[in-house]
Order: C-alpha cells, then sequence, then structure tokens
C-alpha cells in the first residue's frame, strides 16, 4: 500500500520545470531515468525508441541556435498559432531557447513510417518524466523537435549526432536539477480544470 501511494504521489506532484541549475544530473541518476524509458511498453513489442542523450554544451548550444534559426524563418499562421505562435515569434526576437537551459536533453525519435511511433515515444518521455520526478529531478517536455520533424536543417543535425535515416524525432525532454533554492522541482498540488471523465456503466 507505501508503494502504490508513493508512486500515485509521484504522479499527482510531477509539475514541468522551466528554470534548471546548469550542473549536470549524476551518472547513475540519469541511468535510472533513461532505464525507466526503455522500459516502457510499445506496439508489438517492438521496442525501437531511440534516445539521443544530449549532454555536451557545445551541442546543446548549436542545437538551440538551428531551431531559433528554423523557427524564425516561419511565419504565424492560423493553423499554427495556437502550438507554434510563441516559438516563432520568440526566434524572430533572436531570444528563444527551446530547451530552457536545462543541462541535459534526451531526444526520442523511432520509425518514420511506424503506425505506433508517436505513441511508443511519448509513453517512454512520461516514464522518464516520473522516474525523474520520483529522483528529485526537474523535467519539461519538449515539443519543438517534433514540430520540426520534417525540416531538413534539423534532421541532418540530428542524424549527425546518431539519429538513423529512417527515424524522425517524436518528442524529448529537458532534464535537471530544478533552479530553486534546494534543488527540488515544484511539487506544489495544482487543481485540475479540465480532462473530463465519463463513465458508462
Amino acid at each position: 500500500m507505501e508503494n502504490q501511494k508513493a508512486m500515485l504521489d509521484c504522479i499527482a506532484t510531477r509539475h514541468s520545470t522551466r528554470k534548471f541549475k546548469p550542473e549536470l544530473v549524476a551518472d547513475e541518476l540519469l541511468r535510472q531515468v533513461i532505464e525507466a524509458g526503455r522500459q516502457a511498453p510499445s506496439g508489438k513489442n517492438k521496442q525501437q525508441n531511440h534516445f539521443l542523450v544530449i549532454r555536451k554544451p557545445e551541442v546543446l548550444a548549436e542545437l538551440v541556435a538551428l531551431v531559433r534559426q528554423e523557427f524564425a524563418r516561419m511565419e504565424i499562421t492560423e493553423a499554427n498559432s495556437d502550438d507554434m505562435g510563441g516559438a516563432i515569434k520568440l526566434s524572430k526576437k533572436g531570444t528563444y531557447v527551446f530547451k530552457y537551459n536545462a543541462p541535459i536533453l534526451i531526444v526520442v525519435a523511432n520509425k518514420k513510417g511506424y503506425g505506433n511511433n508517436f505513441a511508443d515515444t511519448s509513453i517512454a518521455i512520461q516514464n522518464m518524466m516520473l522516474a525523474a520526478n520520483a529522483l528529485d529531478l526537474g523535467t519539461c517536455w519538449i515539443n519543438q523537435l517534433r514540430w520540426l520533424q520534417d525540416n531538413p536543417v534539423i534532421l541532418s543535425y540530428l542524424r549527425n549526432l546518431g539519429m538513423a535515416d529512417d527515424e524522425i524525432p517524436f518528442g524529448a525532454v529537458s532534464i535537471g536539477y530544478s533552479a530553486t533554492a534546494d534543488g527540488l522541482p515544484n511539487r506544489q498540488g495544482l487543481p485540475l480544470k479540465g480532462n473530463a471523465v465519463t463513465y458508462i456503466d
């Protein structure tokens, strides 16, 4: 019963971190987070998620600059304003840092034509975020590379980092120590304002 409550509390208290300390996460903690992602279920147990764990500051800086460059080339439209509008606007100003300055970014890619690619990567990212919360680490789900998954500049860069030619990114997670006084992520309960539930008995 105690373990069940701890798991439910871990889910209820996980909130996004958008301000990180610059220091890297300890290797053993990072390994546990990655393993939680690797243990996620996948369609037909294919296990074909590819985790690109980026810790090198120069690579992160280059990726931030490329993402900013590619968003700055876009225009805000009625179709994209809800999701990409903010990214485009800040990129045009030259101030956009899509990963919130986290010291680690884990990009999760999967096969281009595979029907469960988004589902498999999403559940892996959720597993990693919950594991990180249990380990006192902050995380934030990152959509921007998925929004640019057909962009040749971004694809080329990720392939140079090791992503296969038949893979594209479906999500990413920023991870690190929260930039709070105690280094812990925000765990204050937040009221649910949506996510309707309908029981059909």
